[in-house]
């Protein structure tokens, strides 16, 4: 057996000729994401609620010499991920990759919790990815590189204070992609969970600096992860370097779960 060249090596990871979507796009992790998977050539579809920050980020894929489009959806709507679906098959011809990264990571004391918090919460972090996954299954089926990446939390592996909504909601989703992973095994569509530890995001920034702090020293890693420390992570998952591998959580979180 000979070694492998320089050339081999990056062709694993090299996603030309495949088409990703990308829930929350627009910004944060699922913007890099965005953006990796473009640099390694695949046609990306930016979604996100805000449209022009969708636009914003597409056109900015498409100056650098990538190619996007972008298509407002509400994660939580499932008919608005129906006709993300669509569109992107109408205008890309079908969809290899599908990244559930939107969330919704709204807090509340148990006690506090209402009906309508729950179902603003769940309907994002987990109705959403199942529904944008059954959409999607069509094209998946027929892509010859078929890969899912939901991406969860750190935070579904603790005690998830204040959070239990969010967390819960992901840390379902870590059994959901083990039964996509499952279900879908001999039809050739991987599906991995992406778990990331307190990364420089708004949703991270928008709480206060003491909780920021607080995020920080629970790893063992003492500073916030980069956008990019965990497209990189998302570039593996859905590219043919993690070909043996399906159902299963990448937790890329600075130590934070560490036993």
């Amino acid at each position: 057996m000979t070694m492998r060249t320089r050339e081999q090596l990056q062709a694993r990871y090299d996603l030309t000729g495949r088409v990703a979507i990308i829930t929350g796009g627009s910004r944060g992790i699922g913007r890099a994401i965005a953006e990796t998977y473009a640099a390694a050539g695949a046609s990306v579809v930016v979604a996100s609620r805000k449209g022009d920050a969708c636009v914003r980020v597409a056109n900015e894929i498409e100056a650098a010499g990538g190619r996007a489009i972008a298509v407002p959806t509400h994660a939580g709507h499932v008919e608005e991920l129906e006709a993300l679906v669509q569109t992107t098959v109408e205008q890309l011809g079908g969809v290899d990759i599908v990244v559930n990264n939107a969330a919704n990571a709204l807090g509340l004391p148990i006690g506090s919790i209402t009906p309508e918090a729950w179902d603003k919460s769940y309907s994002v972090n987990l109705k959403g990815p199942l529904f944008l996954f059954q959409y999607a299954l069509p094209s998946l089926l027929k892509s010859e590189h078929a890969a899912v990446v939901n991406v969860i939390s750190a935070g579904a592996f603790t005690h998830a204070t204040y959070v239990s909504m969010y967390c819960s909601a992901k840390a379902a989703m870590v059994t959901m992609t083990r039964a996509m992973a499952s279900e879908f095994a001999a039809a050739g569509i991987r599906v991995n969970a992406l778990a990331p530890g307190t990364t420089d995001t708004d949703m991270v920034r928008n709480n206060d600096e003491a909780s920021q702090q607080g995020m920080v020293n629970a790893q063992l890693i003492k500073r916030m992860g980069t956008p990019e420390e965990l497209a990189d992570a998302a570039l593996y998952l859905a590219s043919d370097a993690s070909s043996f591998m399906t159902g299963q959580v990448l937790t890329v979180d600075g130590g934070m779960t560490t036993p």
